[in-house]
């Protein structure tokens, strides 16, 4: 009748963890322990283990050493009163397979494997029936067995960043199953069984390669989060609305052309969709989202924004940037709670780019002002005043006179006439949008505006280079030239002393980092960066944003983590090995802190 645990046996140097065997770090050295084992990787040398130990396996069954010599035991060598051990760690080795012999540990509830090279799993996994938490991420899995669905105790179970490209039918088994992560595999559907795991409260299915969700699964009436992000989904099922618990739900980067309605979700806190095609927004896409505190669009097609914006009246986060909104209903100031407005990247005709600057609370006290001066919203769009070019294009004068905008924009035009920089005159510009054409140069005359001019818009066009034109606007602070074909930029910039700002997406070229000190935000995601130059940054003194998501960074240079004036830094998208997505999710601040702790002494 004896109950064994690791009990005092010889076993690498550990710390002491209740009921846990940690075998992410070993080194020679033998000492003994309680069954509590933990290898903290502060106090030994890293060693990667390349297959687990057979005694890791047999510590409950064996009789330790000591039991065979010793007569007489103290009160802390009373080995045969420890536990089975629970909880075993084997993350971030080099292990390529795990024994059937893991059926010997039958107490195990934690089972961590995550960071290694498992191909695949044994099948003896389906016969740990306590086991509530299996991660298994971070390898190069291609199938899930059968075996697994037997665990019916299980509550958590992370398959991301693996390489699976479908799934098990007997999902469903998995009735206690809260937590499931499928992200980052090569996933193109989900089983209908998924429908049966009525207790899961997070779902996350993204990176994947789904064209569609089955309606079943609007039965998981406990799901508050699912996130269904940087798939190829062109609707949502309808039937997702009646999925009473949910809170949160990410459908970003995919391919909708409209946002779906949700009639029933009175619970719904979160909504993100940006980087998708919608087009239009409107009212019955908001008016039964009175819980909604946080709705991103960023990065989509949206025209027009309805009056009944105004029903979200719990409404914190509003992010349209980057769409197609030329106007603002002035209603949108009335919000009471909304902290947040991005606007950024869109036509708007009525409000001045510097307003915009000026941070939320000054444009919301802008928009409720104008609904006092202009009257009703619909009336508030100004009487354009133009002067029609040989092109049939417009000139809008008054935004030159009133606004100091020069504005030539979504023409498909080759070359900007020459009448639309007549018309500036006199008049001092500070803002320039160039931007959606078919220029495949910087318009010579520019150098006109050099003595006002502080915003320059260009993305979207064909430019291959940056001429000498541009780099003489000594004003400049703001330059956006995403969305072209830059392979370089000149040494010329460096006279570009006021710089702040330069948005260099999606150009697909290993920019050099710029060294103007002034530059606050650098915006270089979607392209080819294979490197950082910490120091280089260090020396930007004032750098908040630096957006590297989606290029080809192989390591991200400890150092970085002394840039003590970033308040926003992103790698997502990017095949370094660290820090690992758990650290980037955290943010900012941890993942500094984080390169920080691994800068050498």
């Amino acid at each position: 009748g004896r109950l064994l645990a690791g009990g005092r046996r010889s076993v690498p140097r550990a710390g002491c963890a209740s009921g846990v065997f940690s075998g992410s770090a070993v080194r020679a050295g033998w000492e003994e322990y309680s069954s509590e084992y933990f290898l903290p990787s502060s106090q030994v040398s890293l060693l990667l283990v390349v297959a687990v130990p057979p005694y890791v396996w047999r510590i409950n069954l064996d009789t330790p050493e000591e039991a065979r010599h010793n007569l007489s035991f103290g009160a802390a060598d009373r080995w045969w009163e420890q536990t089975d051990l629970t909880k075993l760690i084997l993350a971030s080795n080099k292990l390529q397979s795990l024994s059937e012999d893991v059926q010997l540990l039958p107490a195990l509830t934690v089972l961590d494997v995550h960071d290694n090279q498992l191909t695949s799993l044994p099948s003896a996994l389906g016969q740990l029936e306590n086991l509530q938490k299996l991660d298994v991420s971070h390898n190069k899995l291609r199938s899930v067995p059968g075996e697994v669905m037997q665990l019916s105790r299980l509550k958590s179970l992370l398959l991301h960043h693996n390489e699976l490209s479908h799934l098990p039918d007997g999902f469903g088994q998995l009735v206690n199953l809260e937590e499931l992560d499928l992200s980052n595999n090569h996933l193109t559907d989900i089983p209908t069984s998924f429908a049966l795991l009525i207790n899961l409260v997070r779902l996350n299915l993204a990176c994947n390669q789904l064209r569609s969700l089955p309606a079943d699964i609007s039965a998981m009436k406990s799901l508050r989060q699912l996130d269904c992000s940087k798939n190829y989904l062109e609707t949502v099922p309808s039937k997702l609305a009646t999925m009473a618990s949910l809170e949160q739900l990410y459908l970003r980067k995919n391919k909708l052309h409209s946002l779906p309605e949700f009639p029933s979700c009175k619970l719904l806190k979160e909504l993100h969709a940006g980087e998708n095609q919608i087009e239009i927004l409107n009212a019955e896409n908001l008016k039964h989202l009175n819980s909604l505190s946080v709705l991103e669009l960023r990065d989509n097609k949206i025209k027009s924004v309805p009056d009944e914006i105004t029903l979200l009246q719990k409404l914190e986060r509003l992010d349209l940037a980057n769409n197609d909104i030329s106007r603002l209903p002035y209603t949108l100031g009335n919000l009471p709670q909304l902290k947040f407005l991005a606007l950024e990247g869109n036509p708007l005709r009525t409000i001045r780019r510097d307003l915009l600057q000026k941070g939320t609370q000054e444009l919301l006290k802008y928009l409720r002002s104008k609904i006092q001066d202009d009257g009703p919203p619909g009336s508030e769009e100004p009487p354009v005043t133009a002067m029609t070019l040989p092109s049939e294009a417009r000139v809008n004068v008054h935004a030159i006179t009133s606004l100091k905008l020069l504005e030539y924009s979504e023409k498909q035009a080759a070359a900007i006439p020459g009448e639309v920089f007549d018309a500036v005159g006199s008049h001092p510009v500070t803002t320039v949008n160039f931007s959606k054409n078919q220029l495949s140069e910087i318009p010579p005359r520019i150098v006109e505006l050099k003595d006002s001019v502080c915003d320059v818009n260009l993305g979207f066009n064909k430019l291959s280079s940056l001429s000498s034109e541009l780099c003489v606007l000594h004003k400049l602070t703001h330059l956006d030239i995403r969305n072209n074909f830059l392979t370089s930029l000149p040494e010329e910039m460096e006279a570009l002393t006021r710089l702040q700002l330069i948005n260099l997406s999606f150009n697909s070229s290993d920019f050099p980092f710029l060294s103007q000190r002034p530059l606050s935000h650098v915006l270089l995601s979607n392209n080819q960066v294979g490197c950082v130059d910490a120091r280089g940054l260090q020396a930007l003194a004032g750098l908040a944003t630096l957006d590297l998501r989606n290029n080809d960074l192989l390591q991200v240079p400890p150092e970085l983590g002394n840039c003590q004036s970033l308040r926003t830094l992103l790698l997502d998208g990017n095949p370094f090995r660290t820090p690992r997505a758990a650290v980037l999710a955290k943010g900012t601040a941890a993942v500094l802190e984080y390169l920080r702790s691994r800068i050498p002494a």
